[in-house]
């Protein structure tokens, strides 16, 4: 397995199986993919793209540091769960925010994905909140 940078629509067919399944293709576009402060990252099994996450320097005005970054869009293929590959991405994620002088991660979580996150030293930050056609999420932050 290889982790690298990739462009923002290669992200799109791992989103939309994984986030977005039974949906236009269109929802697995996000504000700010297309933006020079967004980095995407794709975590690949041979030349198949089997994972991805996303970082954008966004700050979130709940937290007071000033180096702030937002997690979206982390998914790995149903049938490459539970082997570790999550975690990979996410430090890889987290190595990536250090280089840059980041602070803070944070991002919404889904209920089901808290537990994972919890693992990795992710807090839950105030109560659940529902994301339109999407579900209940916790904020969840970890500081560097």
């Amino acid at each position: 397995m290889k982790i690298k940078e990739i462009h923002f629509k290669d992200t799109f067919p791992v989103r939309h199986s994984v986030l977005r399944q039974g949906k236009p293709i269109e929802t697995c576009f996000f504000d700010g993919d297309d933006s020079d402060t967004t980095t995407h990252f794709g975590l690949f099994d041979q030349e198949n793209c089997v994972g991805v996450a996303s970082i954008y320097k966004n700050k979130n005005t709940i937290f007071n540091n000033n180096e702030q970054y937002q997690l979206r869009g982390m998914a790995v293929l149903e049938e490459f769960q539970k082997k570790g590959l999550g975690e990979q991405l996410v430090m890889h994620a987290e190595n990536y925010i250090r280089l840059t002088q980041g602070e803070l991660l944070w991002f919404n979580a889904r209920v089901a994905a808290v537990p994972f996150y919890e693992r990795l030293s992710y807090q839950k930050i105030g109560s659940s909140f529902d994301i339109p056609d999407v579900g209940p999420h916790f904020l969840m932050a970890k500081e560097f």
